[in-house]
């Protein structure tokens, strides 16, 4: 039977996030959005729904004077992405 995916990470820009974020733990702004492709504020508005969520915690800050935000996964992300992979693989199989 088919499973239901959650619509959180059901966004294509979303799962990009989550898929870097998976393998790097945590990643600056920059190189989401350079890995990604996507806008600045398509992205900012993305990552603002996978905090709410609970799936990242996100880190503003400065670095030599430029602000810098910095994206990390956290357990619930973990496990909802975990959890998402399974939930497709029965389409899949």
């Amino acid at each position: 039977m088919f499973k239901d995916l959650d619509p959180i990470l059901h966004s294509q820009l979303r799962l990009a996030v989550m898929s870097l974020l998976i393998s790097v733990k945590e990643a600056e702004f920059t190189f989401l959005k350079e890995k990604t492709k996507a806008t600045a504020g398509n992205l900012s508005v993305q990552i603002q729904k996978l905090k709410e969520a609970g799936y990242i915690d996100v880190t503003k800050q400065f670095k030599d004077n430029y602000p810098q935000t910095i994206c990390k996964i956290t357990n619930t992300g973990i496990n909802a992405f975990e959890k998402y992979v399974e939930n497709l693989k029965s389409y899949l199989g």
